[in-house]
């Protein structure tokens, strides 16, 4: 039947509205949208696969050049240390202490450190500095163990300083994640090798944490410890995939690793291929451990935790005390890092020591950075962060070397065209060291003495276990797994095949390719207020919700089974461990031997006090009026180094005695304030003009951040009083003058 003539028009209207064409076009777009996300997804498996056909596979965007192949040494490791070759336009000064990055062997392979321009290679090669890194090769050295690589690192730091024989400082070495604690580890062993150290995102003291947040720390325990990893390693025939690393990874968040990743792509498969590839190439390059190093990982640091408790020793007997680094130490770590938490990046601190004058006693200087929200990767991986807390911490790395022994925060403020002082900063924060004590890490949260008993607990258990199944099952595992198997079972790997079957490796995966071409030529997007395409999104923000409730929902089970099977006062007696024990059970030693230093330190600091000249005179007077802020900022030591050669009214020093100037002045300081300052007089020289310039440039140094606050300003008279000026102008102007010389500060 013909509808009625006055009715045609609203049939052609009912065609044309709006939710059919929106839905047409919703629909030519998803659909075009999923056959090029497939095509990337097979990009994404031939990438793979090509990757593992190189014999050194790496993700770094720079040039390598390589120095020293671990190989061919005494005790070979499948590390290099290799040379960055500065990228065109990059000046580099020979001068300024190299920087070496090692990258973590934790399942991935190596390059995060440089995956990008702006990352921790490309600040640092910003800021003038040679450049070197510490990669590895897929399968470790038969019999390779964790201090073969240590030692082999050393080896590497020695090369490193032989070919910068002119260098201001000693290399600043940043170790990622794994590879930080790893450069700890060596940094106790040989501390004249370190000139300072940046550790990002490294699990120093792994039992850390609060209740109700990032329960990684529990697996040990709920795996009934590390017997697990033993059985992994067997069944691989000696060695240990790192797939399997990776996989803990991804299950810590399930909403990223199940739908959000892969979502993100989908819903810009137009411009996001690239980058996802990128990032894939690392994610997907998994390394192998032997069964050795892994295990000693596991044992040692995560379910035992002894590396800050200094009870790991070397194979010649030696304990491991981090208290014996000598060189700056910076930790930078974030709220958002759900692998490395805060806690476990800081608490090795309160670990080691029991109040910041127990840090300056072993002349350690330990600063530390937390971002609010970055993920664990992201510490290394965003380019956001590279520029800011990367790239400050390079530029200020002689700043961070100069500091006084202590504990101090790095705090970041952008610069503006209101800050005070701006022309002293180059980039674009402002960086500064606050004081702090160790009750600024206590309110980050810990463990109570109950959550350390059952952490001690848990690793007791795990070596009762472990025994067991290398007395019962170990031989018969061992049997029973040849190599043959040992291959099949890590092609088979769920991560691992992921990317196998969605290569062209897989043939119906080949037509993909052509059918993605098509829909490039013919690309038809959809408008972003289609009501379609917002309603894809909301679905997938409520998958995101239910994914993300399913992680609370689990990880607050697996708290509770934790807390309440280890905290079992039975369990507890039953494994040796006092259920009414309230010290922490983690605390490092103490040696007399260190007492009697400290003392023979003091005595002989003392009676220096009234030794030195002009330039002692100065240190003290710049740290009794500077410490009224509570720290150092960058813009005063940038002062100091702009204005270091312009007199010859003292010669020069290097960073290294500026270092230790500044180091023994603010301890005689600490020990006998007074005493230190009413020598000042005798120390100096007779010329009474040198003083008064000396004193006119220490006030443009003490005031390139601001000027000073009431307390700065009345020690500063008592500084004017003691250098016998009297002349109230010093005090209230900041004339243009020049600094005597000191290198580095």
């Amino acid at each position: 039947m013909n509808a009625p003539a006055n009715q045609a028009p609203a049939i052609n209207n009912l065609f044309q509205f709006t939710p059919f064409a929106s839905g047409l076009e919703y629909l030519v777009d998803a659909a075009q949208r999923s056959v090029l996300f497939w095509d990337v997804m097979r990009q994404r498996g031939n990438q793979y696969r090509e990757h593992l056909t190189k014999t050194a596979p790496h993700v770094l965007t720079f040039t390598p050049e390589i120095v020293v192949d671990g190989r061919t040494l005494d005790r070979p490791v499948n590390y290099a240390l290799v040379r960055i070759v500065p990228p065109k336009g990059t000046v580099i000064d020979e001068t300024r202490r190299a920087f070496v990055v090692i990258d973590p062997r934790a399942g991935h392979g190596p390059g995060i450190g440089g995956f990008k321009a702006d990352s921790e290679i490309g600040v640092a090669l910003k800021a003038g500095h040679p450049c070197y890194f510490v990669g590895f090769l897929p399968d470790p050295v038969e019999g390779q163990t964790i201090e073969d690589v240590a030692k082999a690192e050393a080896v590497f730091l020695e090369r490193v300083i032989a070919l910068h024989p002119e260098a201001d400082a000693k290399p600043c070495v940043i170790g990622n994640c794994q590879a930080g604690w790893a450069v700890m580890m060596l940094a106790a062993m040989r501390p004249e090798l370190f000139g300072s150290i940046i550790i990002a995102g490294a699990p120093l003291s792994y039992w850390a944490g609060v209740h109700g947040k990032n329960p990684m720390r529990y697996s040990g325990g709920l795996l009934g410890g590390s017997w697990l990893t033993a059985l992994t390693s067997d069944l691989g025939h000696g060695k240990f995939d790192g797939a399997w690393l990776v996989q803990n990874f991804e299950n810590q968040n399930p909403a990223n690793t199940l739908w959000t990743k892969q979502y993100n792509l989908y819903s810009k498969i137009d411009t996001e291929a690239p980058r996802y590839l990128g990032f894939e190439q690392w994610w997907g390059g998994h390394v192998n451990l032997n069964a050795e190093e892994i295990q000693f990982i596991v044992d040692e640091l995560f379910i035992g935790n002894n590396l800050a408790a200094g009870r790991i020793k070397t194979s010649e007997g030696t304990s491991i005390d981090l208290r014996s680094i000598r060189a700056p130490i910076v930790v930078f770590c974030s709220e958002g890092d759900n692998i490395t938490p805060p806690q476990q990046a800081l608490d090795w601190i309160l670990d080691l020591y029991d109040d910041v004058n127990e840090i300056r006693s072993h002349g350690q200087t330990i600063v530390y950075s937390v971002h609010q929200s970055v993920g664990h990767l992201g510490i290394f991986v965003s380019a956001g962060v590279a520029r800011k807390e990367h790239g400050e911490f390079s530029s200020n790395i002689d700043l961070i070397d100069a500091l006084p022994p202590g504990l101090y925060e790095a705090i970041f403020e952008p610069r503006t065209p209101e800050t005070i002082g701006g022309d002293f900063v180059t980039g674009d924060w402002v960086m500064r060291c606050e004081a702090r004590t160790l009750d600024d890490i206590r309110a980050l949260g810990g463990n109570d003495a109950a959550d350390d008993r059952r952490f001690a607990t848990a690793a007791r258990v795990s070596e009762n276990n472990l025994a067991l199944y290398r007395t019962l099952f170990q031989p018969m595992v061992r049997a029973f797994a040849p190599q043959a198997m040992a291959n099949q079972m890590q092609q088979l790997h769920p991560l691992r095949l992921q990317y196998e079957l969605f290569s062209d490796a897989n043939p119906f995966m080949r037509f993909v390719s052509d059918f993605a071409a098509k829909a490039r030529d013919d690309r038809h997007t959809v408008a972003e207020d289609n009501p379609f395409l917002q309603l894809e999104q909301l679905v997938s923000k409520r998958i995101v919700a239910s994914l993300d409730a399913w992680r609370e929902t689990t990880e607050a089970l697996a708290e509770a089974t934790f807390l309440s099977v280890y905290g079992s006062p039975v369990l507890q007696a039953a494994v040796g461990i006092d259920p009414a024990y309230e010290r922490p059970a983690r605390r490092a030693g103490k040696t007399e031997l260190h007492r009697e230093v400290v003392q023979a330190r003091i005595a002989e600091l003392k009676s220096q006090i009234s030794a030195g000249g002009l330039r002692e005179c100065l240190a003290r007077a710049l740290l009794y009026v500077g410490t009224v802020r509570g720290g150092a900022d960058e813009r005063g030591f940038a002062a100091i180094r702009r204005m270091r050669s312009a007199t010859d009214d003292l010669p020069p020093i290097t960073l290294g005695e500026f270092k230790t100037l500044i180091r023994e002045q603010f301890l005689m300081l600490l020990i006998d304030q007074d005493a230190t300052l009413q020598s000042i007089p005798a120390m100096l020289p007779a010329d009474l003009e040198l003083r008064q310039r000396s004193l006119q440039a220490l006030r443009e140094v003490l005031t390139a951040a601001g000027e000073l606050s009431d307390v700065g300003e009345e020690r500063w008279r008592r500084i004017v009083a003691l250098f016998g000026i009297d002349d109230p102008a010093i005090g209230a102007q900041r004339p243009k003058a020049k600094l005597v010389k000191a290198a580095g500060g």
